[in-house]
């Protein structure tokens, strides 16, 4: 038979198997902050495992969390020795390398718009010496006609301006001849 417990046991006993849990939650919790690469601090462990500030400094535990910190430190040593954790003159360095890199390609960008707009432009020089090249055949072959009509007009006015002296010519002949006329008439007989 077994002995019968007393309420006093009872309690110590769910003490114990309480503490043991909080024990075991609070390990649970530093090995968790570990691998997820948070910083563990005492009071961070205390929240995170929703256990009180003076468990995680008990006897067992607080060795287990000071371990682990120590674990981190060194961890964080090796990163900025190896490179990981980089400093803000490493970054300015590289920020600067990225504005010249930066510039570097915007005068390329230049460089390369000037060039399409030079072969644009000779394009179109072709393409308008050649528009141009058909209008002076055009304007050529208007003189040409346009020299003919003068030469006909020319003719044309040289022919009316004899045909006008002639008349004129006449006119003054005719002229004469009435005078002459009128005279004969006038004279006495």
């Amino acid at each position: 038979m077994t002995a019968a417990r007393t309420p006093a046991q009872v309690l110590l006993e769910s003490r114990q198997r309480d503490s043991q849990e909080k024990r075991a939650r609070v390990i649970s919790t530093v090995n968790a902050m570990k691998a997820k690469g948070e910083t563990i601090t005492f009071l961070g462990v205390a929240r995170a495992a929703r256990v009180s500030n003076w468990l995680v400094y008990s006897v067992g535990i607080r060795e287990f969390v000071e371990e682990a910190r120590r674990g981190q430190a060194g961890t964080k040593a090796r990163e900025k020795t190896s490179g990981s954790n980089v400093s803000a003159a490493s970054l300015a360095t590289d920020l600067e390398l990225a504005r010249a890199e930066l510039a570097a390609v915007r005068d390329e960008r230049a460089q390369l718009k000037e060039a399409v707009q030079r072969h644009l432009g000779h394009q179109l020089h072709q393409t308008g010496a050649k528009e141009l090249s058909a209008r002076v055949d055009e304007l050529q072959a208007a003189n040409k006609e346009l020299e003919q009509r003068l030469r006909a007009s020319a003719a044309d006015r040289q022919g009316l301006q004899d045909a006008l002296q002639e008349a004129q010519d006449d006119l003054i002949a005719a002229r004469e001849a009435m005078r002459n006329m009128m005279r004969e008439q006038n004279r006495p007989t």
